[in-house]
């Protein structure tokens, strides 16, 4: 049961991504006690750090655990990151591209909801492109970030703004499977990336471009 439990622990961190999990979250998630987990952690913290097989490892910043890659890969990652700017985008990444463009300020879970299926090694992906960025936090459990498209996006698209984006009716993304509340007027409490508090009544709000230099 210990082994399974590591195991579960160690698929949720896959999926939080680079925004990590609480212990709390995790032992909500699971169904068992925080000390529990805790203790997993600390063992698992442990085991994948002395595993040379392993190439990734569990950080924790402030009260939230991630998985992260080992320095000794750094290269490797970011060579494989620097080659994937010059291949076309794919499907998936235009799909996604255009849910951020359509809906942002957007979290990965609003991303994933319409989608069907996990978008963060997409938008992580996007983010080393320039495409994507992160907009601020969201002041909810969790504090999950905020993606919006960047100057870059335009430019590549051959757009001034995102007023001149086509209707969303004209593309193929399947709306009516996502939940309906992703589409209905939120109010946010958003951190903006200068830790100034923004409230917007409305998903669909246009935030302007900040600063990229």
């Amino acid at each position: 049961m210990t082994d399974n439990l590591s195991t579960r622990i160690q698929a949720i961190l896959f999926v939080s991504g680079d925004e990590g999990v609480t212990l709390s979250a995790i032992a909500d998630a699971l169904k068992v006690k925080k000390i529990e987990v805790k203790n997993q952690l600390h063992n698992l913290k442990n085991t994948i750090t002395e595993n040379d097989m392993s190439p990734v490892e569990i950080i924790v910043t402030g009260d939230h655990y991630r998985f992260i890659t080992k320095r000794q890969y750094a290269e490797d990652v970011e060579r494989f990151a620097q080659n994937t700017v010059h291949q076309p985008l794919t499907r998936a990444a235009i799909e996604t591209l255009a849910i951020i463009a359509y809906r942002q300020p957007i979290t990965r879970v609003g991303i994933d909801e319409i989608r069907g299926v996990s978008s963060q090694s997409m938008i992580q992906r996007l983010i080393s492109r320039q495409l994507v960025r992160e907009m601020g936090r969201i002041e909810a459990p969790g504090r999950p970030y905020l993606y919006g498209v960047t100057h870059y996006f335009l430019d590549y698209f051959g757009l001034s703004d995102l007023s001149e984006l086509p209707p969303i009716e004209s593309l193929a993304l399947n709306v009516e499977l996502s939940s309906e509340e992703l589409f209905k007027d939120k109010q946010w409490v958003i951190e903006s990336e200068n830790n100034q508090k923004i409230n917007e009544e409305d998903n669909e709000t246009t935030f302007p471009f900040e600063s990229e230099s």
